[in-house]
């Protein structure tokens, strides 16, 4: 029979622990068992149980004593307590003291059953949510941020440095450049990563929605208004809240932003109790405020106040070499959500997407790499996978080709994006290579072919 799972059952009555040990062992749990405290010790420390169930009053020792025992050195292990002489008094303290139930003798079988499958299926539930916390930890970490380019590196060493701060931290940078996900990162390498982390789009509420769902409500504090609403500041109490789009906020509602993220207090609307909350505030925005400041649209204190640490996303087109990079990662991802299996880009396909002025930064190149995935039939990405727009502009970016090959017509712009990833790595060629997303042999072959040498090698001629 397939064990349900590991037992210890501890009580001094040997003939009611030799009764129970049997049926428990004849519903498929493994169950070892202990007829007093020194025995009860020595198990624990000796293996680790699914579930222990034990007796409060034991001849040489306490049960509570076992309880704090499997706390300290086993907290993934339920404790169920049982007593003949139970109060609610001793129920009480057994909760109170981390024991997963209390019951009371004589046990009933299905009781007893009951609580053993409950306390199980918590145990797999708080497995599941530690799997699930890996996976958010995988997808919104550092892991998911790809990059090279010399930016994104000092980037990856300011979230390091920051990211256990309460500093208030100010993301800008191009709509579809990722300012959401470094907001993640930044929390999930925190100390609150634990703790939730509140997205707030400031632009797609108008401003009367946008303060009860930031602050809250109280009930009657305006039509339909029926209950008590928490606002996204206190769900995020001992976490991070991240305000994206916070250049659309109202002048009103910069006075009232301004004033909890200094001392991190507010009033829910329409009401008069003062609340105060412990967040690590986030702010993101595409346009340049300093700018909106010079011309009256946001508050210069406001301004000041979230602009602590600033960390700006340059837009990809800035970021040729990282484009296979991000490619390449966003093909195994949509390959693995399509069940598909695409090898890669040809090179026509690749320079094409290097050669595109990506206006909607990196969130537009995943979205062309998943459409290309579900619609392509080859095991490569080409040409014809990609949208006639980003074919056009990539296109329209290449000199006239004449009588010219589409490969001699697209030796220039590979020239100058070769030139430009070596400049940006001191023409090492070996990060170059990493850089492009293509092997060392293939870089010098190019390299000869168009023409580019190191600067000393030149001038030595």
């Amino acid at each position: 029979m397939k064990h349900q799972g590991s037992l210890l059952l501890i009580d001094t009555d040997r003939h009611l622990l030799a009764s129970m040990a049997t049926w428990l062992r004849e519903q498929g749990y493994a169950t070892d068992i202990a007829a007093s405290f020194a025995e009860a010790t020595a198990a624990v420390n000796r293996k680790t149980y699914d579930i222990v169930i034990t007796d409060i009053q034991l001849r040489d020792g306490d049960g509570f004593d076992i309880l704090a025992q499997c706390r300290q050195n086993h907290p993934q292990t339920a404790v169920i307590m049982i007593s003949g002489c139970a109060t609610v008094e001793s129920a009480v303290e057994a909760v109170r003291h981390g024991a997963f139930d209390f019951l009371t003798k004589p046990l009933i079988d299905e009781e007893l059953e009951i609580a053993i499958h409950r306390a199980l299926n918590q145990r797999n539930v708080l497995e599941e949510n530690k799997t699930l916390k890996a996976q958010l930890d995988m997808r919104f970490g550092m892991e998911n941020i790809i990059g090279n380019d010399h930016r994104m590196l000092k980037i990856f060493d300011m979230i390091d440095s920051i990211s256990d701060t309460k500093a208030t931290v100010l993301i800008t940078g191009e709509s579809g450049t990722g300012k959401s996900l470094i907001a993640r990162a930044l929390h999930h390498r925190s100390g609150r990563r634990d703790k939730p982390f509140i997205e707030v789009a400031c632009g797609a509420l108008p401003e009367t929605l946008l303060e009860s769902e930031l602050f809250g409500h109280v009930a009657g504090a305006f039509t339909g208004a029926a209950g008590e609403r928490i606002g996204k500041f206190m769900q995020a109490d001992g976490g991070t809240i991240f305000l994206d789009e916070i250049s659309t906020a109202s002048p009103a509602m910069q006075v009232k932003l301004l004033r909890v993220l200094q001392d991190f207090e507010f009033e829910q609307v329409g009401g008069a109790k003062t609340f105060t909350v412990d967040d690590r505030a986030i702010l993101a925005t595409n346009e340049d405020l300093s700018k909106a400041v010079a011309e009256g649209r946001f508050r210069q204190d406001l301004f000041y106040r979230i602009n602590v640490i600033n960390i700006e996303l340059p837009p990809l087109r800035e970021r040729i070499p990282d484009i296979p990079l991000l490619a390449e990662h966003f093909l195994k991802s949509a390959c693995a959500d399509a069940g598909k299996h695409v090898a890669g880009f040809t090179d026509h396909a690749m320079e094409m997407l290097q050669r595109y002025s990506w206006p909607g930064n990196v969130r537009q190149l995943q979205n062309v790499v998943e459409r290309a995935v579900l619609l392509g039939k080859g095991d490569l990405i080409d040409l014809d996978d990609l949208p006639a727009d980003i074919v056009a502009d990539g296109s329209i970016r290449v000199e006239p080709a004449g009588n010219r090959t589409l490969k001699q017509a697209l030796e220039g712009p590979e020239r100058q994006i070769i030139r430009d990833a070596l400049e940006q790595n001191n023409w090492n060629r070996h990060d170059t290579a990493e850089a492009l997303g293509i092997n060392r042999t293939t870089l010098y072959k190019k390299m000869k072919r168009l023409g580019l040498e190191e600067p000393h090698l030149a001038m030595a001629r």
